[in-house]
């Protein structure tokens, strides 16, 4: 039979954010599958080349997904063929994404959508253990407590699980862009936050 106390402790770490993401969608519908496919790709081509001209890394733009479906229409009328590519922008350099979001219009044009912006951490794992160290005091204070109320000393610890979470901070936004933006706009990085919970369980001594 288990015999001790079991107490949970979470520890949150704040910093600054490092990496911006920004996601964008290239879209377009054809009369037929081929015909969307060909000028998605295209002008993906042309957006791409833009980021790079603003001397984001090949390796830093990646292909998040790709579609090709047919779009529901009145009957009898003629089909239309949505073809799309969302793609996912990564740079260190913060301030970019209004540079980036008129490099983008410019290649796009209205086939340009943007899907979402992020602000991230790259490395959490000083903040993780920082985190995890807040955690174990807290539960191991918690345990002292209820040891003490109950008349127990405490002993050693014979389990230990965690769960940690991060949440970056998002702003999601459907664009049609048409023309191209002020390359000024900027968005605020805020500070993101790093969350450990132990749950832990001390027997008595």
């Amino acid at each position: 039979m288990e015999t001790g106390v079991r107490v949970v402790g979470s520890g949150q770490v704040n910093a600054a954010p490092d990496v911006l993401r920004v996601s964008f969608s290239v879209e377009h519908v054809a009369p037929d599958v081929a015909a969307a496919v060909a000028r998605v790709g295209e002008r993906t081509d042309a957006v791409i080349a833009a980021l790079r001209e603003q001397g984001v890394d090949p390796s830093a733009i990646g292909t998040t997904t790709v579609n090709i479906y047919q779009e529901y229409r009145e009957p009898d009328t003629s089909p239309g063929y949505r073809g799309s590519h969302m793609l996912t922008v990564t740079t260190k350099d913060l301030t970019s994404f209004g540079r980036l979001l008129n490099a983008a219009v410019d290649a796009g044009g209205n086939s340009l959508g943007l899907q979402a912006l992020e602000f991230d951490i790259e490395d959490k794992s000083e903040l993780l253990t920082r985190a995890r160290e807040l955690a174990f005091r807290q539960a191991r204070t918690k345990a002292e407590e209820l040891a003490g109320l109950a008349g127990y000393s405490l002993g050693s610890v014979s389990l230990i699980s965690e769960t940690h979470g991060f949440t970056p901070i998002r702003d999601t936004a459907m664009l049609a862009a048409g023309k191209a933006f002020d390359s000024a706009v900027n968005v605020i990085p805020g500070g993101q936050e790093v969350q450990v919970t132990l749950e832990v369980h001390f027997a008595w001594a």
